[in-house]
């Protein structure tokens, strides 16, 4: 069990637990009155989301059966559950329109699929390439919608190469370090439709921007 300060995450039938990636992106993604979460997993991102803005609905995929019960129960158990639907779905046959999609992805690409069947599913981009990610993204935004996504620091390039090559453009990048001193080990990444400036920052876990972007959610 994690607890936050307005919801509690049972992760017990999910393969990946609740982590830094996940709380970031929840934090620093924009929103809107319409968000898709894909890959929900706990449901943690998607509680985050609907929290952030109150008069938002968030809808909340996953292909993984056990996903999509955890995160019913705790979509069910928190403040925010009239405004959350969670479904047993790929984003590549989800119809909708969104203000705004985020996503946590899988994202092992060239590495060894783990013997865990789950685990493997929730890691590894087989189900859900990035190609495929920045498709559905580019069918299911508002032409002002923005796409939000996390990804360790060696896969930040084939994001935003397979992103360009649809149509968007970065909108934000945060470089992420656990370290002060050490480089980034994680991208949070935003893209729009259009041309737009593209705002670049950087952040340490632990630092003041990250105590003050996660403040409302961390015990």
């Amino acid at each position: 069990m994690f607890r936050f300060k307005q919801f509690t995450i049972e992760q017990q039938l999910c393969a990946m637990k609740v982590g830094t990636d996940g709380v970031l992106l929840g934090a620093w993604a924009n929103g809107g009155s319409r968000v898709l979460d894909v890959g929900t997993g706990t449901g943690v991102i998607a509680l985050m989301m609907a929290q952030r803005y109150p008069d938002g609905q968030v809808t909340a995929l996953d292909i993984d059966e056990g996903a999509v019960r955890q995160a019913e129960f705790n979509v069910t158990q928190s403040p925010f559950a009239e405004r959350i639907t969670v479904q047993h779905e790929r984003v590549q046959d989800h119809v909708g329109e969104y203000d705004a999609v985020v996503t946590n992805p899988p994202f092992f690409i060239d590495s060894l699929s783990a013997p865990d069947v789950q685990r493997n599913t929730a890691r590894h981009a087989d189900t859900l390439s990035y190609a495929e990610l920045m498709q559905a993204a580019w069918r299911l935004l508002r032409e002002d919608g923005e796409l939000s996504v996390v990804v360790p620091f060696d896969y930040r390039r084939r994001m935003e190469d397979e992103a360009t090559f649809v149509g968007f453009f970065p909108s934000r990048v945060c470089a992420v370090k656990t370290v002060e001193r050490k480089p980034a080990r994680r991208f949070l990444l935003a893209f729009r439709k259009h041309p737009c400036e593209c705002v670049y920052e950087t952040m340490t876990i632990g630092d003041e921007a990250y105590l003050r972007m996660t403040g409302d959610f961390y015990l």
